[in-house]
């Protein structure tokens, strides 16, 4: 069956095409622990595609005195074939200690190829991320890697969420990400330790003012603003919950886990709903059956400007593993599909 042009081909994208990342960031610093993390990643698919993305730690996950040789196992595992979907990051030190050039040497010039981001801790402003995001760029150049290497950035102190509208419109910058415990430890016991989880987290002003910004700042600037972590490990449903309040309340696309049993509840909150997906898909379909004019759906109009939104939602759906209906898939997800999105308009 033949449908008319695939919606990526004829919604506007934006002036900066909009990253399609995974739901969950999940960080890991050991090697046992990478390697764990590189199995689960290869079992938890949706068409073939991991539904949650590595970072590999350089940052606080290097015994000091040893940074140099901690680098060179990320580098290894970047290199090893467990890494098969080629969605494992790395985040070197911060512009301030004396091995995050070393960091960037050792990674790229041993594996800059495999190297899927680079996250950028503790910026105190938009200058120290630009100058990282330059050595990045001259590393990847001084050992022939020719594609961009995405990077991400974390808003950890005041200064940086000062800035984090220039932080988001820097260039390669693919994800703005809240570091909440070391943005609470910056301001000097101003914000009270309980602020550093559930409820206070979404309570209390100063942390719901800076994500706010975060998410504003980086949705206004086309790339995904990523949650903090939870310091919950044993209850799934606290893990869901705060995930659910981070993308129904503060608009973040993305969360960060530490364990491996918080991966699952994040994706599952991070996901469009059922009723959701059954409402894009039914306004998706019978916008593509008109060709992408306006339509009456359930007595509402609709046209190219919520088409954009139902789209982005079913894509978000797609990546984070929703159930949809096998007409949508083969719609807008099966190869025939997608070759349609090159049609010009």
């Amino acid at each position: 069956m033949t449908f008319a042009p695939h919606p990526a081909a004829v919604l506007y994208q934006g002036a900066r095409p909009f990253p399609a990342l995974a739901a969950c960031e999940h960080f890991a610093g050991s090697e046992k622990n990478i390697l764990k993390a590189l199995q689960l990643q290869s079992e938890l698919l949706v068409d073939e595609r991991p539904i949650f993305d590595i970072t590999a730690d350089c940052e606080d996950g290097a015994p000091a005195g040893r940074e140099a040789q901690h680098a060179a196992m990320i580098a290894d595992l970047l290199l090893d074939p467990a890494n098969r979907h080629v969605r494992l990051g790395a985040r070197i030190h911060d512009v301030t200690h004396h091995h995050w050039r070393e960091d960037l040497q050792i990674i790229l010039g041993r594996a800059g190829h495999k190297l899927a981001y680079l996250v950028l801790p503790k910026v105190s402003g938009a200058d120290d991320a630009l100058e990282q995001i330059a050595a990045l760029d001259d590393a990847r150049k001084t050992h022939g890697i020719e594609r961009e290497i995405p990077v991400h950035v974390l808003i950890e102190t005041p200064g940086a969420l000062h800035e984090v509208w220039r932080i988001a419109a820097l260039p390669r910058v693919e994800s703005i990400d809240f570091g909440l415990m070391d943005f609470v430890s910056a301001h000097h016991g101003a914000i009270p330790g309980l602020a550093m989880r559930s409820p206070g987290q979404f309570s209390h002003p100063l942390i719901a003012r800076a994500k706010c910004e975060i998410a504003a700042a980086a949705l206004g600037n086309g790339v995904i603003p990523a949650h903090n972590v939870t310091t919950e490990l044993n209850d799934p449903d606290v893990v869901r919950d705060d995930a659910r309040r981070a993308r129904a309340e503060f608009g973040f696309l993305r969360m960060w886990s530490i364990h491996p049993r918080q991966i699952q509840p994040i994706v599952d909150a991070m996901r469009p709903d059922y009723a959701e997906v059954t409402e894009a898909t039914g306004i998706l379909f019978a916008a593509q059956n008109a060709n992408w004019g306006p339509i009456a759906w359930e007595g509402k109009l609709h046209d190219r400007a919520s088409y954009r939104y139902y789209w982005e939602l079913l894509s978000r759906a797609h990546a984070t593993g929703a159930e949809l209906p096998r007409e949508a898939r083969d719609r807008f997800f099966r190869p025939a599909a997608s070759a349609s999105k090159n049609v010009n308009h």
